[in-house]
């Protein structure tokens, strides 16, 4: 299970994620500031890999981000796919890069859809986040991302193969959506 530090991180999360975000094709772009929003945590078995699918909200559009946090440049990663680098307090330096973009998350995403994988609370370690609901369905090899989230309705339950959470929507209130779906 993951460690999470109670530390400084420069620049923040959010601060990586104005400069990236509008530099992405499904990104509307028609709000304002980046607010954190919701999401939660997936360990990666090794122990190497931090992994968060983040929600942000921009006064008006709501959007999913998982990002995986490095110890080291992640090789053949591609253009686009450093999200930024920041200086961690404790772990030292982090590179940031789209979940989408990296195999270790793109695995564990494949693994929660299977049902084999715990989605964690974002601010405690070791500790399952119950408000995450996974339908999961055997032999799911990857999984298609909602990256602009639309709510369902509050009794609406994961198909199979899929994987609701909630999040604060940017009117204040709480709402799910379909985070990610099997392929």
């Amino acid at each position: 299970m993951a460690t999470i530090h109670r530390t400084t991180l420069e620049p923040g999360k959010l601060e990586l994620l104005a400069g990236w975000l509008p530099r992405q094709e499904w990104f509307l772009g028609r709000g304002g500031e980046l607010v954190r929003a919701g999401g939660f945590r997936l360990d990666d078995p090794a122990g190497e890999v931090g992994i968060e699918l983040m929600v942000v909200t921009d006064g008006r559009d709501a959007y999913l981000v998982p990002m995986a946090y490095r110890g080291a440049e992640l090789a053949g990663a591609g253009e686009g796919a450093l999200i930024g680098v920041a200086e961690h307090g404790v772990l030292g330096t982090r590179w940031f890069y789209d979940g989408d973009r990296d195999p270790v998350v793109r695995e564990q995403l494949a693994r929660l859809l299977r049902g084999e994988a715990v989605a964690q609370m974002q601010s405690e370690s070791d500790v399952a986040d119950g408000s995450v609901a996974v339908a999961p369905v055997a032999g799911a090899a990857g999984a298609v991302l909602r990256r602009v989230l639309a709510p369902v309705g509050a009794a609406d339950g994961p198909a199979a193969g899929e994987v609701v959470a909630g999040y604060t929507a940017p009117d204040g209130s709480a709402v799910r959506a379909v985070f990610l779906s099997a392929s």
